[in-house]
């Protein structure tokens, strides 16, 4: 609750008359909640916005129902690389009954904390650059390179049918992209995170056969005894990865593999001796771990185990070089003159989850993840996400700095 009476309610007043706070707002009451997200609503306010900063727009699907939207600010030397700025639609589910606030509700308190599914992951971000665009065009500033915002679908479940098929096609291709600027995290203290690279998203599953019979006998070679040394050896390599963590304060979790049972199945009675388990294991695999050791090892424990172990993977992300942040990166020294001229401090890590990022610099491109919500607690994926109005608006002029000066390098 707001102690200064007036003075709070003439702030809140001002935010909620605001034009880009009420465009935020608009944009996280469109539900492109999963699953099976409808984004018809979402491209039509998409194209008004186009519309009102008088840029073309163009919609493209690699997939049927997945929409891609392009917003395209020519700048005055078009044959230059250009700068793509990505943002996703969709968000993730919610429980309703979770929250204070409803989900889709974009409501604001006298605090300025606008509640709503997307207010941090990452609708801000979409909006915020489209604001940028906007105040650096009512200023009457030209860009030398060519600025994309583009809005992809589907990233929240892995960008499958989204960002990771488009970066192949021609349609990107066209957009002759020489960086790009995606989402990063909320951060709680004065520093802001930056993100130049992720590790590798792999999805594993054991489908391990044994000795089937009665419950009452100790039969050789179970399915059970082999799911313990599987689960046993990642459980031992996982300590082994928080003690790595320990030992590092500067470190991050983005700069350590983690792993996490996530799902175990098998079994028809409590007095059958199963003949096939299933354990599954999310592992996010650390940018200096070499893939084919790794893979090699799991497949030595598999052997170790008593063999007759399948391994299956949902998701399995090569290897991908991450942003190169030194003086040979063009793009990353404007970026970071410009944090620097802003007087920002700043900490680049490895991302801990996945984002679209990661299919970008897949095809050699190198890409910043950054999202300028400093002061704020994390809260994406969670109940009664918020963002603080002044913190958007704030993050509106860092952008309109940043892509000033990766545009024009």
């Amino acid at each position: 609750m707001c102690e200064k009476g007036s003075q709070c309610y003439e702030k809140y007043k001002e935010w909620e008359n605001n034009e880009e706070i009420k465009i935020f707002r608009e944009y996280l009451r469109i539900p492109t909640v999963h699953p099976d997200v409808n984004y018809d609503d979402c491209v039509e306010f998409l194209k008004r916005q186009a519309e009102g900063l008088e840029l073309p727009v163009r919609v493209i699907e690699v997939n049927p129902r997945k929409p891609i939207v392009i917003m395209t600010w020519e700048g005055t030397e078009p044959s230059e690389k250009s700068i793509i700025l990505n943002s996703h639609m969709d968000v993730v589910p919610v429980y309703p009954e979770r929250w204070t606030h409803q989900p889709f509700g974009a409501e604001m308190d006298m605090e300025g904390r606008i509640y709503a599914r997307g207010a941090q992951d990452m609708k801000c971000v979409g909006m915020q650059f489209l604001a940028a665009i906007r105040a650096l065009k009512r200023d009457g500033i030209r860009l030398k390179r060519t600025i994309h915002a583009t809005f992809v679908p589907d990233e929240e479940i892995g960008g499958k049918l989204g960002m990771k098929e488009w970066v192949h096609k021609d349609s990107f291709g066209e957009l002759n992209c020489g960086f790009a600027i995606d989402e990063g995290i909320a951060g709680p203290g004065e520093e802001f995170a930056l993100f130049y690279g992720e590790r590798s998203v792999w999805h594993v599953y054991f489908h391990i056969s044994g000795t089937p019979g009665h419950g009452s006998l100790l039969l050789k070679g179970t399915a059970g005894e082999k799911a313990r040394y599987i689960i046993d050896k990642l459980m031992d390599m996982r300590k082994r990865e928080e003690k790595k963590l320990e030992d590092n304060p500067d470190w991050t979790i983005g700069d350590v593999t983690t792993i996490n049972i996530v799902m175990m199945s098998g079994g028809v009675q409590s007095n059958v001796v199963p003949p096939e388990l299933m354990v599954a294991f999310d592992v996010r695999v650390a940018v200096d771990v070499k893939h084919l050791e790794l893979e090699n090892q799991l497949l030595d424990w598999c052997h170790e185990a008593g063999g007759g172990i399948e391994i299956e993977y949902d998701q399995k992300c090569p290897y991908v070089k991450p942003t190169t942040l030194d003086g040979s990166n063009r793009y990353w020294v404007a970026f970071k003159d410009a944090l620097d001229e802003l007087g920002l401090k700043v900490k680049p890590q490895i991302f801990p989850g996945g984002t679209d990022s990661r299919y970008i610099r897949g095809i050699g491109i190198p890409a910043i993840g950054f999202s300028p919500m400093n002061n704020t607690p994390v809260l994406l994926h969670d109940h009664d996400e918020f963002l603080q109005a002044d913190t958007y608006l704030r993050g509106i002029d860092i952008y309109k700095k940043i892509i000033t000066n990766v545009a024009n390098v």
